[in-house]
């Protein structure tokens, strides 16, 4: 009702959580792994618990909003493969949906399933978000 009075940031935070929970319930259940990750990434940006899990439940109601800046960009999708990668199971369908959304997000087409692996490859091997930004920016040219 009062999403008029949103600042931007704060629909941008809510559109990239409801992509997160699409990605989670993508191979037909979201799992309790993937909800704390959700609600993790929403407390992150100064979300209560209860209004990620409520945000999660009527993710069809917003509306998306995507992020200004490379960086902010990269953020995202390394959410994004965080979460498919949050349940233990990479299923070919959160990889496909990773993939398309890293294009939605202003990625080049050319680049981005080696983005998506390279993400997944770096959060596999323990690297840190920002050695797998500095490592990703080479061909990301930002």
């Amino acid at each position: 009702m009062f999403g008029f009075f949103e600042s931007e940031e704060t629909k941008r935070v809510k559109s990239h959580i409801t992509n997160l929970s699409a990605l989670a319930k993508i191979d037909g259940h979201l799992d309790p792994t993937e909800m704390n990750f959700i609600v993790s990434i929403g407390k992150k940006h100064g979300m209560k618990a209860e209004e990620v899990r409520n945000l999660v439940s009527n993710a069809a109601s917003v509306e998306a909003q995507f992020p200004e800046n490379d960086s902010e960009r990269f953020d995202q999708i390394y959410d994004l493969v965080e979460m498919m990668l949050a349940d233990g199971i990479v299923d070919e369908s959160e990889m496909d949906f990773c993939i398309n959304m890293a294009g939605r997000l202003g990625f080049k087409k050319t680049i981005v399933g080696v983005l998506v692996r390279k993400i997944s490859m770096g959060v596999k091997d323990g690297l840190g978000r920002d050695n797998i930004k500095r490592d990703a920016q080479s061909f990301l040219n930002y």
